[in-house]
């Protein structure tokens, strides 16, 4: 017997352009699914990975002294970064 798939029972309305409504209908397609479930799943993927960067780093003593010391520590001065900061661009 297989486990029932959890029920679905809400509901997002979300207003698009035709040209938008257009590109994910293409890409439903191309990945053989509809347009529901390739949002649903390209929706799912982005929060995991927002999500995932709130996780915490764990770090030992040694670790956490080191981190701190470098945080700690004055700015070291880059020449090269300097020069290149202050050369014009093209936009200037």
């Amino acid at each position: 017997m297989q486990p029932q798939p959890p029920i679905k029972s809400e509901k997002i309305d979300i207003r698009l352009t035709p040209d938008a409504k257009y590109m994910l209908q293409e890409a439903a397609r191309e990945r053989h699914t509809t347009i529901s479930q390739f949002v649903i799943n390209t929706a799912l993927s982005a929060a995991s990975e927002v999500l995932a960067e709130r996780n915490r780093i764990g770090l030992n003593a040694a670790q956490w002294t080191t981190l701190m010391a470098a945080l700690d520590a004055p700015p070291r001065r880059h020449p090269r970064m300097e020069r290149l900061l202050n050369e014009p661009t093209i936009l200037d």
